[in-house]
């Protein structure tokens, strides 16, 4: 591997690794998309990644990384994953706030302060938005018992587990609902839209379908 390891290419093997996790297809469209920049700074920083060992493209445009490139994404991921909790547990900072602001404090981490971090928090628990340090793909949440508020039984209670959490105004508005991580859903009704009506420490509201397949949840009594 040469080339250094700038806070540009950190942010793509960390896109790479997040869409894959996701089940996304993982091509230029993709990571111009999450990371809001144009297809030919894609073209060029994928080019560079590739240089540097980090990334392979295949003929057919799918990008994915190389072992050196997942290893720099997994540990990308561990520290944003220690500033979230950092932020909630010890600063109180609100759930839906901290995403954002991890974004912008994970590549000013240094090595010394990401141990403090880790024999503070300790690597397995939660984020405050119920994901694991580790990402985690659709098929390995259904094997833990998990399943999309989408996919959920009417007449049924359910307690939320995990919340995508890039999408600050997703998190403001199920907080509004009374939707976050821990919490107990009952659903009332799926309506003719595929809206979900909702009981929550909230009351009853609504929910659009895109916003649930957004939510994890686990069935409770």
């Amino acid at each position: 591997m040469s080339g250094m390891i700038t806070v540009s290419k950190e942010d793509y093997l960390k896109a790479i690794l997040e869409a894959q996790s996701e089940g996304e297809t993982v091509i230029s469209a993709t990571l111009a998309h999450r990371l809001s920049v144009s297809r030919p700074a894609v073209t060029m920083a994928l080019r560079r990644l590739r240089k540097d060992g980090l990334v392979r493209v295949q003929r057919d445009g799918h990008v994915g990384l190389t072992a050196a490139g997942r290893n720099i994404a997994r540990k990308l991921v561990l520290r944003h994953h220690l500033i979230e909790r950092m932020l909630n547990e010890i600063f109180g900072m609100e759930w839906y706030k901290v995403h954002d602001e991890a974004e912008r404090l994970e590549h000013a981490v240094s090595p010394d302060f990401e141990a403090k971090l880790l024999a503070r928090l300790g690597r397995g628990g939660a984020c405050p938005h119920g994901n694991l340090s580790e990402l985690e793909s659709p098929s390995s949440r259904r094997r833990r018992g998990l399943l999309q508020l989408s996919e959920a039984d009417g007449g049924r209670n359910y307690r939320v587990s995990g919340i995508y959490e890039r999408d600050r105004r997703l998190l403001e508005l199920l907080e509004q609902r009374g939707i976050r991580p821990g919490a107990r859903v009952h659903l009332a009704n799926r309506n003719y839209d595929q809206t979900l009506t909702l009981r929550t420490d909230a009351g009853s509201v609504s929910l659009g379908s895109t916003a649930a397949e957004k939510v994890w949840v686990k069935a409770a009594r």
